[in-house]
């Protein structure tokens, strides 16, 4: 069944080929497209395009197919197209003239961009969770081994005093504006294209305002042809904020494999954590950090995967928007096992101390030796230059983090203030489950 059919049997290899993935993909969107349908639904029964008895009917059937897709039994057909043909194939199995209506005032186009939003909202606020529990795992984390001195590194240099603390907090604040981008995307996404049609309206009375509202979007997309340009457009604000998330990652996972090595012996985790070598006995690989970095690195690469697909696009549908959907969709799949790998890989890391009495980080103190100097009125320059003189042959006084007052320094990390601003970020990741909206429409059936 394909929702465009004239009386002409098209050839097998054209339907094979355009379908592409789709029968897999689609299964994503299967709920969603059922949601979708019963809000369209309610809708045509509030203009009058369907009586009472028929939004009823169509509300329990829909229903009844959101139940099998829960259960797993409902599936797309090898005749079928694409999921969205397979549900209106069901509602006219089940309710014949009635079950065909299901289509009037959308076009195929408006009813994909709808659960596409519908499916990638969530998506987003799914990821959000992940994102603020690793939050607050780094912000532990930081809280609990404050007090441990670690050296800092420029140009992979020791270069100054830093503490675990630090580290572990300058991620969590990574990952607050990393939530930042993630919800100005959802914003741009959480728009109803619904009733667009084919990107140009239609002459049916609909009320795209009420399929809004039950569809929980801030706001419509308003215009016709907007609605069909977007698309392309909101999956490169997706793209970009997947992609800031996944330097985050990838940064803290190289972090974590260079403390890992034995010049380094930073950090650590139980050996049931790590990896071995097949010939060597010594080896402890930090193989799930590695992978982390590898998988966030393709996906840094997804904002361009995007605009190339899309850029030079004319306006209006065109089908090769067809594969944003699995770029994006792989994208939240990846991202998501990362974070919850990551979460555990965290729960058991194992942090070294008294790093910094090693001989070896002696004058990575050297700039608090010039501070003092400063204190006691010598000029920053000549203190500067007197310090570097020493430098090769004097072990400086060790500094501790009670040293440190100011704002985001290791003795003040300002984690409280780094939570107010991360919390309220989060704010905006809060809509209903796919379930929890179909029981609100079922509340439509009288």
């Amino acid at each position: 069944m394909k929702l465009w059919e004239k009386g002409i049997n098209p050839e097998p290899a054209i339907i094979e080929f355009t379908a592409g993935k789709d029968r897999k993909t689609d299964l994503h969107l299967t709920k969603w497209d059922i949601v979708g349908s019963m809000a369209h639904v309610i809708m045509l029964n509030d203009v009058g395009l369907i009586l009472d008895e028929e939004k009823n009917d169509m509300l329990k059937a829909l229903h009844s197919l959101f139940v099998w897709d829960e259960e797993g039994s409902l599936v797309i057909e090898k005749d079928v197209e694409d999921i969205h043909s397979q549900i209106e194939k069901e509602m006219a199995s089940i309710l014949g003239t009635t079950g065909k209506k299901i289509h009037t005032g959308r076009s195929r186009n408006d009813q994909v961009l709808v659960d596409i939003r519908l499916y990638t909202r969530e998506e987003i606020d799914k990821l959000a969770d992940l994102i603020n529990k690793l939050f607050n795992k780094f912000q532990s984390l930081s809280d609990q081994h404050k007090e441990i001195l670690l050296p800092g590194y420029t140009h992979l240099q020791p270069a100054m005093v830093s503490s675990f603390g630090l580290w572990f907090g300058a991620y969590a604040e990574c990952l607050a504006d990393d939530i930042l981008l993630l919800s100005g995307a959802r914003a741009l996404n959480n728009r109803n294209p619904l009733g667009t049609a084919a990107g140009f309206g239609t002459t049916l009375p609909l009320n795209r305002k009420l399929t809004s509202e039950l569809l929980e979007f801030d706001d419509l997309l308003y215009n016709s042809a907007y609605a069909s340009l977007s698309r392309g457009k909101v999956e490169l604000a997706i793209a970009s904020a997947l992609a800031s998330l996944a330097q985050t990652l990838s940064r803290f996972s190289n972090d974590v494999c260079l403390y890992m090595s034995a010049e380094f012996r930073f950090i650590d985790f139980p050996d049931e954590y790590v990896t071995g070598s097949s010939i060597m006995p010594q080896k402890r690989n930090p193989d799930v950090f590695e992978l982390i970095r590898g998988r966030s690195n393709i996906i840094q690469t997804l904002p361009n995967e995007v605009a190339m697909l899309t850029s030079n696009l004319p306006s209006g549908y065109n089908r090769d928007l067809q594969l944003l959907k699995q770029l994006i969709f792989d994208a939240f799949d990846e991202l998501k096992e990362c974070i919850e790998i990551m979460l555990l890989m965290l729960n058991n890391i194992k942090i070294r101390k008294n790093i910094t009495e090693n001989p070896l980080y002696n004058a990575i103190f050297s700039t608090e030796e010039v501070n003092r100097l400063v204190k006691d009125g010598i000029p920053f320059r000549d203190a500067y230059k007197a310090v570097s003189e020493m430098v090769k042959v004097s072990t400086f006084s060790k500094t501790s983090v009670s040293d440190y007052h100011h704002e985001g320094s290791i003795g003040n990390l300002c984690n409280e203030e780094i939570a107010r601003i991360f919390n309220e970020r989060m704010k905006c990741f809060k809509n209903k489950s796919a379930s929890e909206m179909a029981e609100k429409m079922m509340g439509h059936v009288k």
